[in-house]
């Protein structure tokens, strides 16, 4: 991406989804932090109670729904904090937005952040927001990422700087829709992946747990296999073209390994963060590298 990272370990979107605890988190010696889903106006997302722990399985289920202070008040909260390391912004579109219209939304978010974020992640994948991963689809995909290109091309121009477009995937596509997906990410011009986002299936353990009933997107240790399948499967059909970001169950040091393993350049914490704590940070950082 053409970025300068001091470590390969990375936070996950969605744990500071409003740009306010930046420094904290930098302190914990992330080489990178993903803030947001940052939507374009202010929004509650869905009722509480919308986060259940699954402590024998160390998972979460979340439905947050893209809760957000706008992109008013996310630049404002970003703009009180040093900038110690990369920061990555993660967009998304308003749940009142039609999915015809979902281009400009996502177009208003990159075009406000781009001059700010060190690379900006495009969330085509939380199950949490109706319809959104219908954005996935083969044509729906192309035109959206093609009207991204261009703003992104228009915005380097306005601002003498080149901000890359990451693209975050759901990790419940069938084999042929990831290849399929990859491919489209060739051909616009995309400067990397993350892969991959919460699922919406309850495996291993995880399904054994009164809250797995809870709707919402799984994320933690049950997370880690389907994860883990969906980068090799991207790195098989991408051959180095562009670097993938895994996160996705990553609870200890062997768990980012068979990131690094399966093809990712680069890995992401949350839950693992959460059940874990700083300790999950330090550990993988001390395994020696891929």
């Amino acid at each position: 991406m053409g970025i300068q990272f001091q470590n390969p370990v990375g936070l996950a979107a969605g744990l500071d989804k409003h740009a306010r605890a930046v420094d904290g988190l930098a302190s914990l010696g992330f080489g990178f932090l993903e803030l947001g889903t940052v939507t374009p106006l202010p929004q509650p997302g869905n009722p509480r109670p919308r986060l259940f722990r699954l402590k024998r399985a160390q998972a979460l289920v979340n439905r947050n729904g893209f809760n957000s202070v706008g992109l008013g008040r996310f630049l404002s909260n970003l703009a009180r904090h040093r900038r110690a390391l990369p920061i990555g912004i993660n967009i998304g579109k308003n749940t009142a937005t039609p999915l015809a219209g979902a281009e400009a939304d996502y177009r208003a978010c990159l075009r406000a952040v781009y001059g700010i974020a060190d690379y900006i992640a495009v969330n085509l994948s939380s199950p949490n927001s109706p319809g959104l991963r219908d954005l996935q689809g083969e044509q729906a995909l192309d035109r959206l990422l093609a009207a991204l290109k261009t703003e992104q091309t228009r915005q380097a121009d306005r601002h003498g700087r080149y901000t890359p477009l990451a693209v975050k995937i759901s990790p419940d596509l069938e084999n042929q829709d990831i290849e399929r997906i990859a491919r489209t990410l060739m051909r616009q011009r995309m400067d990397a992946v993350i892969a991959t986002n919460t699922t919406t299936t309850r495996p291993g353990t995880a399904g054994r747990d009164p809250k797995s009933r809870e709707s919402g997107g799984l994320s933690g240790a049950p997370l880690a296999a389907l994860s883990t399948v969906t980068i090799s499967r991207l790195s098989q059909t991408l051959d180095g073209s562009l670097p993938i970001i895994g996160v996705g169950g990553i609870l200890s040091p062997q768990d980012a390994q068979e990131k690094f393993h399966a093809g990712a350049s680069l890995v992401q914490l949350y839950t693992g963060l959460i059940y874990q704590g700083p300790s999950v940070l330090r550990n993988i950082l001390e395994e020696p590298a891929p």
